[in-house]
């Protein structure tokens, strides 16, 4: 009786039956099996070595596989009798069969990817309803600015004298901590690199330390637009 091809008897010929079918299609180069080779190929199916072991000497006790003994260590072999054996002209005839498999396998592959490639360019497109929201939207924008326009054009002050004045003294009392604790850091700062012997352009990297002209930005150019500003006021 034939063992069932769930348990480790089965699984085991089953492996060494088709390491011989695939070194006759030429798939695989030929190489003898001992049971170490066939328990790392069968880890799927969590088969020890010990169990690996005792179905292939099943197997090879009734027959169904074949082994050689070199020293301590056995071969084991499918039986070759159980298979059609092919001659080269049907394994030639076989191997032009799977280049051609191979190279159509290749075109829908390829076939594959093209339509996966139109399928996100159109799942990134908007839907009618999202670019009708989306025009909704800037119409309502367009309005307001143009309404802000005409009030602008017909000489409608946007902004009271109190709200300008608030804004102001924010502003500058804001540029006057900025100035008052640049002047702290820069104190600080002579004091602790006085006498150091790093390089100061290296140490402040180090401590992660960044100037007003490290991210672009001027203390005297916010003061000279309060300043403007101003003189804006004034001369209207």
């Amino acid at each position: 009786m034939a063992p069932r091809s769930d348990n480790s008897e089965g699984i085991v010929l089953n492996f060494v039956n088709e390491v011989l079918r695939l070194i006759y299609s030429g798939s695989l180069q030929n190489r003898p099996l001992n049971s170490q080779n066939v328990a790392d190929s069968l880890q799927k199916f969590n088969l020890k070595k010990t169990a690996v072991q005792k179905a292939l000497d099943t197997l090879a006790d009734s027959g169904r596989i074949s082994f050689k003994e070199y020293g301590k260590q056995k071969i084991y072999l499918a039986r070759q009798d159980q298979f059609d054996i092919p001659n080269s002209e049907e394994l030639n005839q076989m191997k032009d069969e799977n280049t051609k498999l191979q190279e159509k396998l290749s075109e829908q592959r390829r076939a594959i990817s093209e339509v996966e490639g139109e399928i996100k360019a159109l799942q990134s497109n908007l839907t009618l309803q999202q670019i009708l929201a989306k025009e909704a939207s800037l119409r309502k924008q367009v309005e307001e600015m143009e309404d802000k326009l005409t009030k602008m054009r017909g000489g409608v002050t946007l902004v009271s004298p109190e709200e300008r004045k608030a804004v102001e003294a924010m502003y500058t009392d804001t540029t006057s901590q900025w100035r008052r604790r640049k002047r702290m850091f820069k104190d600080v700062w002579d004091a602790i690199t006085e006498n150091s012997p790093k390089n100061l352009k290296d140490f402040k990297e180090e401590l992660g330390i960044e100037y007003d002209e490290d991210v672009g930005v001027s203390l005297q150019s916010f003061c000279d637009q309060l300043q403007n500003g101003k003189k804006r006021a004034r001369g209207q």
